[in-house]
């Protein structure tokens, strides 16, 4: 298997302009992704309680472009401590494409072999952000689209 990206792409039943603030905005973050997030210009952080209950886990985010309402893109998971350059963090980039009076969400995070682990850290860190992805989108849709319905 190819852990080097991760692409997911989801049909959302709300307008990009109404995606790209439930992507963006803190108080949406929170109830899409779990995080608390606090955004200074391009840098930023998302927090949340560890998994295990065992404190807090806090990372850095580095917005890199925000172009209302179509594209967001930042780099995370870098280490405590460093600025988030292409070959010690991942790169999200959300495209968001009208579509049929909703949006088509493309994500995708990069950086993964960039980063230069040994393959078993290389493949966990791959498989746990898949399985992120996979939870979070679909509350992302699900919480964009109760709001254009409220």
């Amino acid at each position: 298997m190819e852990y080097g990206t991760i692409e997911r792409e989801i049909r959302i039943a709300a307008t990009p302009e109404v995606v790209y603030e439930v992507i963006t905005r803190p108080e949406h973050i929170a109830a899409w992704w779990g995080f608390d997030a606090v955004f200074e210009g391009t840098t930023g952080t998302l927090s949340r309680t560890r998994r295990d209950g065992s404190g807090p886990v806090v990372v850095p985010v580095s917005v890199l472009e925000a172009r209302p309402p179509r594209r967001f893109v930042f780099r995370w998971v870098q280490p405590e401590g460093q600025a988030a350059t292409p070959e010690n963090s991942f790169l999200v980039t959300f495209e968001l494409v009208p579509e049929d009076g909703g949006t088509l969400l493309k994500l995708t995070e990069a950086g993964f072999r960039e980063i230069g682990w040994e393959a078993a850290r290389l493949e966990a860190y791959h498989r746990d952000h898949s399985a992120g992805w996979d939870e979070h989108l679909p509350n992302l849709a699900a919480y964009a689209a109760g709001l254009v319905r409220s």
